[in-house]
């Protein structure tokens, strides 16, 4: 992470049901996780946290779809959607929740002290860590409805039980509010990270009805809202910005669908791919194109998962949104 300066209709065709415009948002820890998103299935994707819960397979699609999706296709390395979560609960990110009396402890910012929210916070000491360099931690309040999320956190104990972290972010999940333009987050668009986890009980209840995270391995010196934040210093007008939002082509979803089988949780996921699609959110690394996020969990099945390893992301194309692209260049 290089930090700087989404129930109306059903798609028919014997696509199967799914949530629209109209669904209700999903829960998480008794939260409604952002408020529904209140407008036509036709809309362009909103700028507000919204975003993540509305469904977009009617929104219309970028003039600029084409270009987005060849520059992607230029960068080389990996080309399919790629599951980054599952390996018997090794990957993916983590999160916990804790109650309204959970002891508020220090957290030392250390890298982003300007861009950041807190500096005491619910973190229980034996909060998960995200596994790798990027060591995400994610915390949910339960009935305040109130996110805490961390980049780069080390628990550092004591008798506060202190912690320190590079960033810090703190989310009212009952609110549409969006970070000060120009903050980073524990994400480097400026997001939240756990509305766009792929979270295992969403997806064993048979539906996931928000956004996908996802990582590209170069990204432009912009953003979209409801990010607030770019994480690059290229200008290339092809290049994601932040908060660029994507979702399967109608004709490949229609074409492709029977490849899932019922039941399974990749069918799940691929049609989220479609209704909600994929939010760009942070820069994966080098060859990391396509990389969409779930929570860590033991029961994620990866030989079913490795299924969506078979859509290229040439299959996508780019939603229009209602926001316009900030950026200095």
């Amino acid at each position: 992470m290089w930090i700087g300066a989404a129930s109306v209709a059903l798609v028919g065709l014997g696509l199967g049901t799914a949530p629209a415009t109209g669904a209700k948002p999903p829960k998480v820890g008794g939260c409604r996780v952002f408020p529904a998103f209140k407008g036509p299935a036709t809309a362009h994707s909103a700028a507000k946290q919204t975003a993540w819960n509305q469904d977009v397979s009617r929104a219309p699609i970028d003039p600029s779809s084409n270009g987005y999706i060849d520059r992607i296709t230029g960068l080389g390395g990996n080309q399919v959607v790629h599951p980054d979560f599952g390996g018997n609960g090794a990957y993916g990110i983590p999160y916990t929740t804790v109650g309204r009396d959970q002891r508020r402890v220090r957290v030392k910012v250390t890298g982003y002290p300007d861009e950041s929210d807190f500096g005491r916070a619910p973190i229980p000491p034996r909060a998960p860590i995200e596994n790798g360099s990027d060591r995400h931690v994610l915390v949910l309040q339960r009935h305040r409805c109130d996110l805490f999320e961390m980049f780069a956190a080390h628990y550092v104990g004591g008798r506060g039980h202190r912690w320190k972290a590079a960033s810090t972010a703190r989310f009212d999940l009952r609110s549409t509010r969006l970070r000060e333009y120009g903050w980073t987050s524990a994400d480097a668009a400026g997001l939240p990270i756990l509305p766009g986890l792929v979270r295992y009980g969403e997806v064993r209840r048979g539906h996931v009805r928000h956004a996908i995270r996802v990582t590209f391995a170069e990204t432009r010196r912009a953003y979209i809202h409801p990010a607030t934040h770019y994480a690059s210093d290229q200008c290339d007008a092809d290049l994601p910005p932040m908060g660029l939002r994507l979702r399967l082509r109608r004709g490949y979803f229609r074409a492709n669908l029977h490849r899932f089988p019922r039941g399974s949780q990749s069918r799940v996921i691929f049609k989220a791919l479609f209704h909600y699609g994929i939010i760009n959110a942070d820069n994966g690394g080098e060859g990391a194109n396509w990389f969409i996020t779930g929570a860590s969990s033991k029961r994620w099945k990866d030989g079913d998962l490795n299924r969506l390893k078979t859509v290229p992301g040439t299959a996508f194309a780019v939603v229009r949104s209602r926001a316009e692209i900030r950026t200095p260049c």
